[in-house]
């Protein structure tokens, strides 16, 4: 009896150390292909491999896979990259990729900008703009269409011909508004900012300071004109007077004209006056 008890003891003995011989191998091999050195890890992994890279991070930081080459590293980051999303689990926080159109986004239904040749509107990137929409090719976004915009118009200007608001019976006005708004590409084009059309006034005489240079010339004009006439007139009666006029009264006659002929140049030299000034 006692025989088979001690070899009964002697045979678990040896089951006993069998069993932590395979756990020993199996934890030698496994800590070949996963080697946990979690307490010489750096760069924000709470443990990693060599081979691997971060295999988890600590609290709050992100966990994210870089391409190098042909094999994926496992990093740590404070905040995901262009082009991810971070997203918070209880047990990991992760980046992940956004769609292919996508340059930054939201979540993986949201993008807030868009990769080239694409336009952004309401989270999504497209290649052309919504109808009633258009492209702004400065922040390659959908936005929507500008008009043009214009004030109103001004009262009409007074009626004037040549910068005058005399001396004649037709003349111009003119109105004219500002532009409130510019459009912006498909919008709608901005209308004219002036107007004229044709004006009728009662004829009035324009004040001495209004007649200007045409009116001095033709008043020039009328007296040259009676001078002429008068001159001519004289030398008519003086051959039918000459004959019967004894020389005392020619003489006087001459006088008289001379008399006149200075008045006259004396009125031309004041018209002349007032015309340099």
């Amino acid at each position: 009896m006692h025989l088979r008890l001690i070899s009964c003891f002697f045979i678990i003995l040896n089951f006993m150390e069998y069993i932590g011989s395979q756990n020993a191998s199996r934890g030698r091999r496994q800590r070949r292909m996963h080697p946990n050195v979690s307490q010489g890890c750096q760069g924000g992994c709470a443990t990693c491999s060599d081979y691997n890279g971060c295999l988890s991070c600590k609290p709050r930081l992100f966990f994210v896979l870089e391409r190098i080459g042909m094999k994926q590293i496992g990093v740590c980051l404070s905040s995901c990259p262009s082009g991810y999303y971070g997203t918070r689990y209880p047990d990991i926080n992760k980046c992940t990729k956004c769609k292919v159109d996508c340059d930054t986004c939201f979540n993986k239904n949201f993008c807030t900008k868009c990769k080239s040749g694409f336009y952004l509107h309401l989270g999504k990137c497209l290649d052309s703009c919504p109808e009633g929409l258009e492209a702004n090719n400065h922040t390659m976004e959908c936005v929507s269409i500008v008009h043009c915009e214009a004030s109103e118009w001004s009262p009409w200007s007074p009626c004037m011909k040549k910068g005058k608001t005399c001396g004649f019976k037709r003349g111009t006005e003119t109105r004219v508004r500002d532009i409130l708004q510019h459009p912006s590409a498909k919008g709608n084009l901005c209308p004219p900012t002036s107007e004229t059309r044709t004006c009728i006034v009662q004829r009035k005489k324009c004040s001495k300071g209004e007649r200007g240079k045409k009116g001095r010339e033709r008043k020039r004009k009328k007296l040259n004109k009676e001078e002429r006439k008068e001159t001519s007139s004289s030398s008519d009666s003086k051959g039918l007077e000459s004959s019967s006029e004894t020389p005392d009264q020619q003489e006087n006659k001459e006088r008289q004209q001379q008399q006149k002929r200075r008045a006259r140049d004396k009125q031309q030299k004041s018209v002349s006056v007032s015309t340099v000034h």
